[in-house]
C-alpha cells in the first residue's frame, strides 16, 4: 500500500499555487451536458475524481479531451451530443458524490434520467430529500429502482422552491435542472458558495437567464437552449485554506498564489486571532507565524460561515495550539472519525456528538494513521509535519481526490514528505 511518509519539524517557507475548485470543477464538467457541442473548462485540478467524471461523461456519449494551457493548468474539451445517453453507471457515480450532478442536466435536457445512488466521502449522512422534492414540484416523477434514482419528465415547469438547508448539490441541481424549464423557478435559501456563483457564471454565459446571483434566493427563467462556452474555474479556497493552516502550525511563511482571500475572510480572521499574520495580495494571500498558535474556537456553517472542510486541518492546528477549544459541527455528522486517527499521534480531543474539545499540546508523536476521506487525510499530513518522527498517512487516495500531488508542492516549501510503499497498513 502506499503511504505519505511525513518527517515532522520543517518550516513551511515559499510559495504554492492554487487551480481550480474540485467542489466547482466537477459540477461545470456536468453542466456541459445543457449544451450541444464543445464546451471548453481551464484550470482543472489533475486529480482523481475529475477524471471519474470524465469517465462518467464519455459514457453518457461526450467526447472528452484534455488540454493544457500556456501557463500549464489543466483544461478539458467536452462535446455534447444532440441526445446524451440518459444512464449513469453505479461503478462510476459509486467513487464521488459529485457525480448527483449529472441527474438535473440529464433530465431537462432528455426528458429522463437514471442515476445510480452517489458514494464519496463517508463523513456523515447526506440524504438526497432536497434534489428529489425540488424536481418534483417541477414536474419530475421519481422512483427510487434497484439503487438507482429514476426520473422522468415530458418537459420541467417553474416552481416555487425552499429548500430546509441551504445545500450546494440540491441548489446546483435544480437549477441546472430550471434553466431549460418552461417558466420561472425561484429557489429560496439557496446556498452561496463561490463554488454555486461560479456555476452560475458559466450558465449565465451559456445563455440562462438567473437572477440573485450570489444572494440566498434564485430567480430562473427557463430558456429553449443554451450554447457552449469558454469557462476558467474559480480557484479552490479549501486548499487554499489548507495551506494557509500548514503555515501557521508550521511557523512558515508562505505565499498562496491564485486564491482569493474573500473567499476564506473567516478563516483567516481565525488564524489571524491564533497569532498568524495575513496579508491580502493581488493574487493571493500570505500568512506568517512566528510562535506557537493560540487557541480558537470554531463554528462549521454553509458559507459564508467556518467551512466543513476546513475543520480536520483547524482541529490539527488547535492540537499543538496554546488553549483549549470547542469545534461545533454543524454539516456532517461522522466528520469527527477523524479525531480517532489523530489521537493515535497523541492529540487531546474528546467528542460529543458534534462537539469536540481540543485541548493543546506542545508536541505530537508521529505514528502510521488512516486517512478516512479527504479533508481528514490532509489534516493528518499536517499533524505529521509537526510530530516528532515519523508520520505514516495509509489510505492516501482519498487525498489525491482533492489534492494535486501534494508531497511535490510540500516539499518545495521545505517538508519532508514522501509518497512510498509501506507493509504498515499490510
Amino acid at each position: 500500500m502506499q503511504v505519505l511518509r511525513v518527517t515532522g519539524g520543517a518550516r513551511l517557507v515559499g510559495e504554492v499555487p492554487v487551480v481550480g475548485a474540485k467542489n466547482s470543477t466537477l459540477k461545470l464538467m456536468s453542466a456541459a451536458l445543457l449544451a450541444e457541442g464543445a464546451t471548453h473548462i481551464d484550470n482543472l485540478p489533475a486529480i482523481a475524481d475529475v477524471a471519474i467524471m470524465r469517465q462518467l461523461l464519455e459514457r453518457l456519449g461526450c467526447g472528452v479531451v484534455e488540454t493544457r494551457s500556456p501557463d500549464g493548468t489543466e483544461g478539458v474539451t467536452i462535446t455534447v451530443p444532440q441526445t446524451p445517453e440518459s444512464a449513469a453507471p453505479y461503478e462510476l457515480v459509486r467513487q464521488i458524490r459529485a457525480s448527483i450532478c449529472v441527474l438535473g442536466p440529464l433530465l431537462t435536457r432528455t426528458g429522463h434520467a437514471r442515476v445510480a445512488m452517489p458514494g464519496g466521502d463517508n463523513i456523515g449522512s447526506r440524504k438526497l430529500d432536497m434534489h428529489i422534492e425540488g424536481l418534483q414540484r417541477m414536474g419530475a416523477a421519481i422512483e427510487i429502482e434497484h439503487g438507482f434514482i429514476v426520473a422522468r419528465a415530458q418537459q420541467l415547469r417553474g416552481a416555487s422552491i425552499w429548500l430546509d438547508f441551504p445545500s450546494v448539490g440540491a441548489t446546483e441541481n435544480l437549477v441546472t435542472a430550471a434553466v431549460l424549464a418552461q417558466g420561472t423557478t425561484v429557489i429560496d435559501n439557496a446556498a452561496r458558495e463561490p463554488e454555486i456563483v461560479d456555476l452560475l457564471d458559466m450558465l449565465v454565459a451559456m445563455g440562462a437567464q438567473i437572477g440573485g446571483i450570489g444572494t440566498s434566493t434564485l430567480e430562473i427563467q427557463g430558456v429553449d437552449a443554451l450554447s457552449p462556452v469558454h469557462h476558467v474555474a474559480v480557484a479552490d479556497r479549501i486548499v487554499a485554506g489548507t495551506w494557509a493552516f500548514a503555515a501557521a502550525m508550521t511557523q512558515g511563511d508562505v505565499r498562496v498564489r491564485g486564491a482569493m482571500a474573500a473567499h476564506l475572510s473567516i478563516a483567516l480572521e481565525k488564524l489571524t486571532s491564533a497569532g498568524a499574520a495575513v496579508q491580502e495580495l493581488p493574487d493571493g494571500f500570505r500568512v506568517t507565524m512566528t510562535d506557537r498558535p493560540k487557541a480558537f474556537d470554531v463554528v462549521t456553517l454553509p458559507y459564508p460561515g467556518f467551512p466543513t472542510d476546513l475543520q480536520p486541518q483547524a482541529i490539527a492546528l488547535l492540537s499543538i495550539a496554546e488553549g483549549d477549544a470547542m469545534i461545533t459541527e454543524n454539516l456532517f455528522d461522522a466528520r469527527f472519525q477523524f479525531c480517532d486517527e489523530l489521537a493515535r499521534m497523541g492529540a487531546q480531543v474528546r467528542t460529543d456528538g458534534h462537539h469536540a474539545l481540543v485541548r493543546g499540546r506542545h508536541v505530537l508523536s508521529g505514528a502510521p494513521v488512516q486517512a478516512t476521506d479527504i479533508r481528514a487525510g490532509v489534516g493528518l499530513v499536517l499533524a505529521g509535519l509537526v510530530a516528532e518522527g515519523v508520520t505514516e498517512v495509509g489510505q492516501i487516495h482519498h487525498i489525491d481526490r482533492g489534492y494535486v500531488r501534494l508531497e511535490e508542492q510540500m516539499r518545495a516549501l521545505g517538508a519532508t514528505i514522501e509518497r512510498v510503499e509501506s507493509s504498515t497498513f499490510g
